[in-house]
């Protein structure tokens, strides 16, 4: 059945988000400083990156991903150096009143910070294709239907982390005040900062 390719999808969707990573540290960062939406909506251009990604690999394009992977190098030096500027910003900045922020705070900006940092890290394409074979997913989605029900898997297994996480972490919000937002943006911010020097080094490397 075609919506098989659905459930498949959604489960390697889910899968590949779940792991902790910097996006995972950023989304829960912004839902405890600015709400359950800021961290949703951070969460959200992530799993439209890994829509994209998704979708190269259940529709075989392989000259779109020889290309990125052909310049993986050049992304993960931008991806890098934007990690580590965000997570030194992160680690000094002081949390401020959250109904300003808040009004300050670009939806669109949160949206296209994880888009842009998830998409600069074009081995994901390698991820899928991989997950894909060896369950015989690729093999079996012959079909521009069967490859759409794939990627539209992929999203909503990744939506569906990103909810999750920024529903349950946007629940302890209350529970924090100043003090501990503070220790919160250090936290934060040292290891998104680690994560783009372990960027770094591998570009170096």
């Amino acid at each position: 059945m075609e919506i098989a390719f659905l459930i498949k999808g959604l489960v390697v969707g889910f899968s590949i988000a779940a792991p902790v990573g910097p996006i995972g540290v950023l989304c829960v960062r912004r839902s405890l400083a600015w709400g359950t939406t800021a961290g949703l909506v951070s969460g959200m251009g992530a799993a439209t990156a890994d829509g994209i990604y998704g979708a190269i690999a259940a529709f075989g394009l392989t000259s779109i991903s020889g290309i990125l992977l052909a310049h993986e190098k050049w992304f993960s030096l931008l991806g890098g150096i934007l990690l580590f500027a965000l997570g030194v910003r992160t680690f000094f900045s002081r949390p401020a009143d959250p109904t300003n922020e808040a009004k300050r705070a670009s939806r669109l900006a949160m949206y296209g910070s994880t888009f842009f940092l998830t998409l600069c890290n074009p081995v994901t394409i390698l991820m899928f294709a991989a997950i894909f074979a060896g369950l015989g997913i690729a093999a079996s989605a012959r079909t521009i239907g069967s490859a759409a029900l794939l990627t539209g898997g992929v999203f909503l297994g990744s939506a569906l982390w990103w909810v999750i996480l920024s529903g349950v972490v946007g629940a302890t919000r209350s529970h924090f005040n100043p003090a501990s937002l503070l220790w919160v943006n250090r936290l934060a911010g040292a290891l998104i900062a680690g994560f783009g020097v372990a960027a770094l080094a591998r570009v170096a490397g």
